[in-house]
Order: C-alpha cells, then structure tokens, then sequence
C-alpha cells in the first residue's frame, strides 16, 4: 500500500466543484445583463431629455414662444418617445419662460 499510485475518487467533491463553476459563472452573466439594461435605460432617458430640449428650443426659435403643451411638440415639431415606458410631466410658467420638464420612468 506505501506505492500505491491510484488516486482515490472523490465523486462528491468533483460534483460541488462543477456546480460551484457553473453558480459563478451564472452570477457573472446575470450581473453583466443586468448592467447593460440599467445602461440602456439610462441612454433612452438621456436621448429623451435631449430630443425634449432640443424640440422646445427650436419651437422658441422659429415662433417666438415656448409650447402651450407636449402634445404641440409632437404634432408639429415629431417628437416622439414610448409612453409606456417613460411620463412627461410639462408645466409652462409663461410663453417667454422655459417650461418646467420632469421625465419619470415607469417601470
């Protein structure tokens, strides 16, 4: 038995090993998928407030006063954004302030 060269079999041990693996490989992909879809969010909200601010300028520019309500920036100047995903609050304080804008994801 003192130069015995076969190795004993550890089924168990070989079993927990794999199943330790694959749990973290598992757990890094679900934190990889998980960090794209908050970056995604976060791009769609920003090119949101960007696409807002550059409607209500340019309805300032052409006609002399800010929008009434978002409903005239989508008819006459094309925004456009996924109403299930994201609300719009729009207050006008005056027709020569900038509105107040709040862009609230709904999730």
């Amino acid at each position: 038995m003192r130069f015995q060269t076969e190795k004993k079999s550890r089924p168990q041990l070989r079993l927990l090993l794999s199943v330790s693996v694959f749990a973290v490989i598992f757990l890094c992909f679900y934190l990889g998928i998980q960090s794209l879809s908050a970056d995604t969010d976060r791009r769609q909200r920003d090119s949101l407030e960007e696409a807002l601010n550059r409607s209500i300028t340019y309805c300032y520019a052409v006609e002399g006063a800010y929008p009434e309500n978002l409903e005239y920036l989508t008819k006459h100047y094309g925004l456009t954004y996924d109403h299930d995903r994201f609300f719009v609050d729009y207050h006008v304080s005056g027709a020569n302030l900038y509105p107040d804008v709040t862009i609230l994801e709904v999730k």
